[in-house]
């Protein structure tokens, strides 16, 4: 071998060059304020038959503005979601303090599975886990998590947990033909049939109850399923309760949900299903648990205030829930991937732990510190609790109130607007969140006499049909006829979570995780709809 290249090699790529280094990244920071100044990226044409075709892999060592170079057309390419005027679902823009820890995290890059591989990083994890624990569990004994690569696998976790819990050993010995089942809301994330199939419990085996026009499940149809299920040998390894519904805010009742699994399986004789408590979105309540109400001492207008009420009372259920799912990169505006389960004791992870025989690499590890024990993944980033920390740390605990206090306010805003239109119904309008969800009929229309009947089970379904087929048409008619420099981003949803006589109900959607969207982008919704009839 050419010792001399093979030294030019490691100079260029393993040697830190912080002058070219920070050019580089002064290069991209450059591009990416200059997109700010756009309106929000339109989709970009993609040619996945010629990137397959092409993968473009230089024969020859080059520098780091070759590596620059190969990836700069599809960072240009891509939307960092930084316009006020994005709105179309539970993505934002990530604070620059979390870039500082991703950043940090990256120069280093530690993996979570040990100590040795992670040292003071997997401190680190430990510390983001127990803050982020005392705020959503309002402060517990033995809280206990871990940062996984997103939100379906930490449900994924929980669900887990759960069959451990009603057959002990099922990690070694499998299923066995055993009847196992599991219960969500019928607004719940789409994951939870993922992790149903993942975990061999089958997603057929995944029961969804009902919702009330709050989004949420229906207690009484949860307490009837329980008894079909138990009446015929079912065991059931768990209940995911939603806090905080992607499209339309919805919160289970917790404590309700707590009674009645309890209730019931001691009635049956069997032992207690899992409450976990996918809060991937509405975790982010749990920062204004603390929030001075009488004092308001962020002047929040009574139109707002009652909401910060009513958050404060949903966020103390979240004591009852045995493991929960939070998303940091969602409304604590971190850096993906930064999703946590979190254990509300930390005996439930014994559940999962393997024998270290398994892992004979790892012969170091320690049950009382190493994940890699116990964890689905075994090369775990560190993004998730770098970027948590340097954001709560940055923000602090008033400017993450002030932040979600915001979103809360904006989106109350937009639904009053909305349901001023007569040929307009918001369609969660009892909830709280970021999110909002209407319709939006032709002028002439009754929307709130037209979702009554539907609601009631009085209007054919040929007509019900018809109505919703105006409403997805005039969402794409404001698709086709928007100014981009000043109209927001909406989204539509088939069905946002409330299915009264079974109906999927469609609608238009606006989320408010931008805290630089302000009350002029407001203005121009209710103008682009007027607009269209």
């Amino acid at each position: 071998m050419d010792r001399s290249k093979l030294d030019d090699l490691i100079k260029n790529f393993f040697t830190c060059d912080k002058r070219e280094i920070t050019q580089i990244f002064d290069e991209l920071l450059s591009a990416m304020m200059a997109e700010e100044m756009l309106p929000p990226g339109t989709v970009m044409s993609r040619n996945y038959e010629t990137a397959q075709a092409n993968p473009e892999i230089h024969t020859l060592p080059g520098n780091l503005k070759d590596a620059r170079d190969a990836i700069f057309p599809f960072f240009w390419g891509t939307d960092g979601w930084y316009s006020k005027l994005h709105l179309e679902n539970v993505k934002g823009p990530a604070n620059y303090a979390s870039l500082v820890g991703a950043m940090a995290c990256l120069l280093k890059n530690p993996n979570l599975c040990v100590d040795t591989y992670s040292q003071r990083s997997n401190e680190l994890e430990v510390k983001a886990i127990t803050a982020l624990a005392n705020l959503v569990f309002y402060h517990t004994d033995s809280p206990w998590g871990v940062f996984t690569m997103g939100g379906t696998v930490s449900n994924l976790y929980g669900g887990k947990i759960g069959i451990e819990k009603v057959m002990p050993g099922a990690m070694r010995n499998g299923l066995g033909g055993q009847a196992l089942a599991g219960i969500v809301s019928e607004a719940a994330h789409y994951s939870n049939a993922t992790l149903a199939g993942w975990l061999g419990m089958g997603t057929r085996n995944l029961h969804c109850i009902p919702t009330d026009r709050t989004i949420a499940m229906r207690l009484d149809l949860l307490a009837e399923k329980l008894d079909q299920l138990y009446s015929v040998g079912t065991r059931v390894a768990f209940v995911i309760a939603t806090f905080g519904s992607t499209d339309a805010s919805g919160i289970d009742n917790l404590a309700g949900v707590r009674d009645i699994i309890e209730q019931k399986a001691a009635q049956h004789g069997q032992p207690v299903p899992q409450l976990h408590v996918d809060a991937a979105v509405g975790w982010a309540l749990c920062f204004l648990s603390e929030y001075h109400l009488e004092a308001n001492p962020f002047g929040l207008s009574d139109e707002t205030l009652p909401l910060i009420t009513r958050a404060q009372e949903h966020t103390r259920g979240l004591k009852h829930a045995d493991s929960v799912t939070i998303d940091f990169h969602k409304m604590g505006w971190g850096h993906y991937p930064a999703s946590a389960l979190i254990v509300n004791r930390r005996a439930d992870l014994e559940h999962l732990f393997r024998p270290k025989e398994q892992m004979p690499y790892f012969s170091e590890a320690d049950y009382r510190r190493d994940p890699a024990l116990f964890t689905l993944e075994c090369s775990r980033p560190a993004i998730g609790p770098y970027s948590v920390m340097a954001s709560l740390n940055g923000l602090g605990l008033v400017g993450c109130q002030m932040l979600v206090a915001n979103a809360l306010g904006m989106a109350q805003t937009l639904k009053r607007r909305i349901d001023d239109l007569p040929n307009c119904k918001v369609l969660n309008r009892e909830t709280i969140g970021p999110s909002v969800v209407w319709w939006v009929l032709p002028k002439g229309r009754n929307a709130k006499e037209i979702f009554d009947q539907i609601e009631s089970g009085q209007m054919p379904e040929g007509t019900w049909q018809h109505y919703f087929s105006e409403i997805q048409r005039l969402f794409a008619k404001r698709e086709e006829t928007l100014n981009p420099a000043v109209d927001a981003r909406l989204s539509f949803t088939s069905s946002m979570g409330y299915r009264p006589g079974g109906i999927d109900l469609p609608a238009w959607k606006a989320v408010f995780f931008n805290p630089k969207t302000d009350h002029a982008v407001i203005d121009q919704i209710i103008a682009s709809i007027e607009e269209l009839l």
